[in-house]
């Protein structure tokens, strides 16, 4: 989100989402997270971090760890947040967290004449009071952010966590003046309130939407489909039963979300099932997990008294299990049923953010009572698929990337567990799970390193994931290593990235029929399309823009208006603008360049035609460049003398020119540089009416400009 948007219709209903958001991310309990939140209201940030404390700050002596002894039941409290107020006179964060840890170290819990034991996790920090710096001198002020710029040697050793309140003026002073610790953070959380009057609060200018620049002949570039790198996540509806075998995999062209892992259903007293678990039976378990339980059988998930039942059955066993000395293994077996319920219930559409935490931190649990158990790789994939899942569960915020390095963490995790010779369905299951992961990652940051990343992923998935054994599973990872290697292309080596992207497509396309998979088969024929016009900006122009053409005319046979209109829109921009360059390639025979800007015509047309019935639905491409660009051909169309039109095709082709070009216009007003270099396309279509039609000409062409464009317009005629 902009950080410079500040003014919500329901102030209220905004902040308790940022404060679910935020009490997500601290909960998850990641080390190395720096975490902005963003309120001027003070008397709101004093609500929010006191409850914050209250909520998180509770003791965890018995909540991660269970006792094994009376004695080491009286282990002193040890808190997961802790909240510092800024020292006014030595304001750096990082050196107060390191002062309050040194003098509380995290106490050694478990051990005992065999066990050594293992220290509790350090805690999260908040730090308030950066408000009170506007009262301090400018000097102070300027040791602070020396101090956060400072932050950026010391972050690599950092094994907390920091939560850092500062109100919008600091954010920007932050932004500017402390650029590497900006660069370090994970999240930034914006509440909505009006300024406390404690500070001077400083206006920020307006960000501008950054636009392509439209230089006249100059077209928007074709765009890669992505459906299959996208869907690679997706869930089946319904998990297939799996009891005593090894764990299969989805059977989907989707492919590789979770593991299978079977959980038995046992029945439960009939009686019990329209009452949710009581909270105080549930002693245990830990607070967090309870509470997000709760709130799930509170919501969706309690319309159904036979699921209620089963959670609760689950967390009697659970608990029942703790009282059991030697029962670390039952206990996990329990919570890895409850990771599985939740697990199911996400299969089956219900990915919210309860439901996602409910089976992280239940999975997290089972493998903390029982590392060695032969299903922990499956365990620790699932957990890389979720952290994925909280990336792509709205709203969709900063913390994303500490989402997907989490789930990338998991999947290392997974890969170091597992032999590629014993287990090569679920080796290669990770590894192209890793890649797509690598995919998003890319997004966020690093991107040239992250899509190599991603190659080699899918590239050692498809050393044990081959054509003959799951030949749609192979061509799913194909495709996916084929966008990997386009986005590589956008970095380096573009030819040879690129001739890799059109290899490893084609070996896709090869295991798709057309009948039985005509969208999937589209989208690829698409890609390679996409492929062959990137490499005709470097070579061979003429060759490679006939290939596009070839693999986008192929790709519309199966990506109909009927089918996938906003596909169909899509590969008929792409098809216009090869239609476009091949057009005005020195080498293109001048009586075929006519047919080709005709076809180029026609194909934009379509493109618009469909995108304009569509209302709102999101496009892949940009609606007002398509018009400019269409304003472009029509104008080549008329002016160029080589081509033996007579003054009505002329004047019909200058019309659509103009017609297009006042529609781009008009969509452009807030983009001012693709505005400008519109308006210049319109003034020179008006002048091409009177040189190629006289001043009756240009009387039509100024019939059709809006009148409050002409005084503006008339002086450069």
């Amino acid at each position: 989100m902009n950080v410079n948007e500040t003014t919500h219709n329901d102030n209220s209903a905004w902040n308790r989402q940022v404060y679910q958001r935020l009490k997500l991310a601290l909960s998850i309990g990641l080390r190395r997270q720096i975490f902005l939140a963003v309120c001027d209201d003070l008397n709101l940030r004093n609500q929010v971090a006191a409850r914050l404390h209250s909520t998180l700050a509770s003791p965890v002596g018995q909540v991660l760890y269970q006792p094994s002894s009376t004695q080491e039941a009286s282990t002193s409290a040890y808190p997961r947040l802790v909240t510092l107020r800024l020292n006014l006179s030595d304001p750096n964060p990082i050196a107060q967290i390191n002062q309050w840890l040194a003098s509380y170290p995290p106490p050694i819990v478990g051990s005992s004449k065999d066990t050594p034991g293992r220290p509790l996790p350090v805690p999260a920090f908040q730090i308030v009071g950066v408000e009170q710096l506007t009262r301090q001198s400018v000097a102070v002020q300027r040791l602070f952010l020396h101090y956060l710029r400072l932050s950026e040697q010391q972050l690599s050793n950092f094994e907390s966590s920091l939560l850092l309140w500062i109100p919008r003026p600091w954010l920007h002073a932050v932004q500017q003046s402390a650029p590497q610790f900006w660069r370090y953070r994970t999240g930034v959380f914006v509440f909505a309130g009006e300024p406390t009057p404690t500070s001077q609060n400083n206006s920020s200018p307006e960000r501008l939407s950054s636009s392509k620049e439209l230089d006249l002949g100059t077209l928007e570039q074709s765009f890669l489909e992505e459906s299959v790198l996208k869907e690679d996540y997706d869930f089946q509806k319904q998990l297939p039963t799996n009891r005593g075998h090894k764990p299969q995999e989805l059977s989907s062209v989707k492919s590789d979300v979770l593991a299978n892992i079977p959980f038995q259903d046992e029945p439960s007293d009939a009686s019990d099932r329209a009452e949710p678990p009581a909270p105080q039976r549930v002693s245990h378990i830990s607070k967090e997990l309870t509470e997000l339980v709760l709130a799930t059988l509170n919501s969706a998930i309690s319309e159904d008294d036979n699921q209620n039942s089963q959670v609760r059955e689950i967390l009697e066993a659970i608990e029942e299990a703790y009282e059991q000395p030697g029962s670390e293994v039952k206990i996990a077996v329990g919570y890895q049923r409850l990771g599985n319920f939740y697990r199911l219930q996400i299969e089956q559409g219900q990915s919210t953010l309860e439901n996602l935490m409910v089976a992280i931190l239940a999975y997290q649990e089972a493998i903390t009572h029982d590392e060695s158990s032969p299903q922990v790789p499956d365990i620790l994939n699932d957990l890389g698929t979720l952290y994925w899942m909280l990336y792509r569960t709205p709203p969709n915020s900063e913390e994303g990337q500490a989402y997907i390095e989490q789930g990338i963490e998991f999947y290392h995790l997974a890969l170091k567990l597992i032999s590629p010779e014993t287990h090569p369905d679920t080796y290669a299951r990770v590894q192209n799970n890793l890649g797509t992961a690598y995919g998003d990652l890319a997004r966020f940051a690093n991107p040239a390193e992250n899509w190599q990343q991603a190659v080699l992923a899918y590239g050692e998935a498809l050393q044990f994931r081959t054509a003959e054994m799951e030949p749609l599973k192979y061509a799913a990872c194909q495709n996916n290593l084929g966008t990997a290697y386009w986005h590589l292309a956008q970095y380096n080596q573009p030819v040879e990235h690129l001739k890799k992207a059109i290899a490893a497509y084609s070996l896709a396309l090869a295991y798709y029929n057309p009948e039985q998979e005509p969208l999937k088969y589209g989208m690829i024929q698409n890609n390679i399309g996409t492929a062959y016009w990137n490499i005709a900006q470097y070579e061979q122009p003429p060759e490679n823009l006939r290939s596009a053409i070839e693999a986008y005319r192929e790709a519309l046979k199966y990506r109909t208006p009927a089918n996938v209109p906003p596909a169909c829109a899509a590969t008929q921009n792409n098809l216009g603008t090869a239609y476009w360059h091949l057009a005005n390639q020195a080498q293109t025979p001048r009586e075929e360049k006519q047919k080709l800007l005709e076809q180029c015509v026609v194909s934009y047309e379509e493109a618009l035609s469909l995108a304009h019935s569509l209302g709102g639905i999101s496009l892949t491409f940009d609606v007002f460049a398509t018009h400019n660009n269409l304003g472009l051909a029509h104008f080549q169309l008329a002016t160029d003398p080589y081509f033996s039109l007579d003054k009505v095709e002329r004047s019909k082709h200058l019309e659509g020119s103009l017609d297009n070009h006042l529609q781009a216009l008009n969509g452009l007003s807030k983009q001012p540089d693709a505005y400008q270099t519109t308006f210049g396309y319109v003034v020179k279509t008006i002048r091409a009416f009177h040189n190629e039609l006289g001043i009756q000409g240009q009387n039509l062409a100024l019939s059709k400009v809006p009148s409050q464009l002409l005084p503006e317009i008339l002086p450069k005629l």
